[in-house]
């Protein structure tokens, strides 16, 4: 398989960002490497410097499951206060991010550096959507699909010293294999404080991008309510996620864009348990007196009448989600 060149390598990196639900600012010029950017979300806001290679087999005389990254190009890893360095691998047929640890690569890197991993960690993230790789010398690789990247930013240093502390290594690798259902307690019986927060993130973080993987798959990847594509997908809980009933089962999620699943969550439109899509009269009616219903008509009109629902009648909305949910939000239709 062809290599991707640096700029395609970093516009996955942009587009993981946003799949993962936070935003981007380019800082770096066209084609600088290492590529800094500033990602942000609510009112948390980071710098990162990314270092990124494609991930190749191991090469002439070396084991048949290595794989690895040739850091080329660069003398050493430039490591900044108040900074996020990067050092990431990326797998094309694979579709899975490798992050390395930059404090286990400090110093001159010297001739055709390479950094390695073995092939399970790579087979494992696709199908879990993360895996860990010990390294050996307490060094942990870190392999996921591109919607952990944000999480991996925020959490890198304390999952990678998480490869320090046996027991921590294998809470991981079980978080990776799907043990995400584990409480917080569970969690804090095993990791030590200053870690604990990177690993319930990640159990949390892996249980919401399947949950998305699972309702936009199928949903087909386009709106419930109007068709649209164009990346602006959620995979929105119908009863909301924190209430107590609620599932991370695909029957409780409907596939939105992001203007209806804004609209979904503050009730102004819904559906019912015969899948009829409904504007609440009320609150159309309190916009109007507000002065605010421009583009009310234009809403009506792009609204589906009934959802576009998944082929596998399994995945559908259930009733008691429905039902539930629209009486937590109190809606009205016509």
């Amino acid at each position: 398989m062809a290599r991707l060149d640096k700029a395609q390598l970093l516009r996955l990196v942009e587009r993981a960002v946003l799949e993962s639900g936070w935003s981007y600012l380019c800082l770096s010029a066209a084609g600088q490497h290492p590529a800094r950017y500033s990602v942000f979300r609510d009112e948390t806001s980071l710098l990162v410097c990314v270092y990124i290679w494609n991930l190749t087999a191991g090469g002439r005389g070396r084991p048949a499951d290595e794989w690895r990254v040739q850091a080329t190009g660069i003398d050493v890893f430039q490591s900044e206060r108040d900074v996020e360095t990067l050092i990431l691998g990326w797998e094309q047929e694979r579709q899975v991010f490798v992050g390395f640890d930059l404090r286990k690569h400090q110093g001159p890197l010297g001739h055709s550096p390479s950094i390695q991993l073995r092939e399970r960690a790579l087979d494992d993230a696709a199908v879990n959507g993360f895996a860990i790789h010990n390294k050996g010398n307490d060094e942990l690789a870190v392999a996921f699909r591109p919607g952990f990247l944000a999480t991996y930013i925020v959490n890198q240093a304390s999952l990678h010293e998480c490869g320090e502390v046996e027991r921590e290594t294998e809470l991981l690798k079980q978080i990776g294999r799907g043990y995400q259902e584990m409480d917080d307690e569970q969690v804090g019986a095993v990791v030590a404080t200053p870690r604990q927060y990177a690993v319930v993130a990640t159990k949390r973080a892996l249980r919401a991008i399947d949950f998305r993987d699972r309702v936009l798959t199928a949903y087909g990847h386009s709106c419930a309510m109007c068709g649209i594509q164009l990346r602006l997908l959620d995979a929105a809980h119908i009863l909301p996620a924190a209430h107590d009933a609620s599932t991370d089962g695909t029957d409780n999620g409907v596939a939105l864009c992001a203007l209806h699943h804004r609209t979904f969550d503050s009730a102004l439109v819904t559906f019912d348990i015969g899948f009829r899509t409904h504007v609440c009269g009320a609150r159309a009616s309190r916009l109007k007196v507000e002065g605010k219903d421009g583009g009310l008509a234009e809403f009506r009109h792009a609204l589906r009448p009934i959802l576009a629902l998944p082929p596998d009648r399994r995945d559908r909305p259930a009733e008691r989600f429905v039902e539930m949910a629209n009486r937590l939000r109190g809606w009205t239709p016509d």
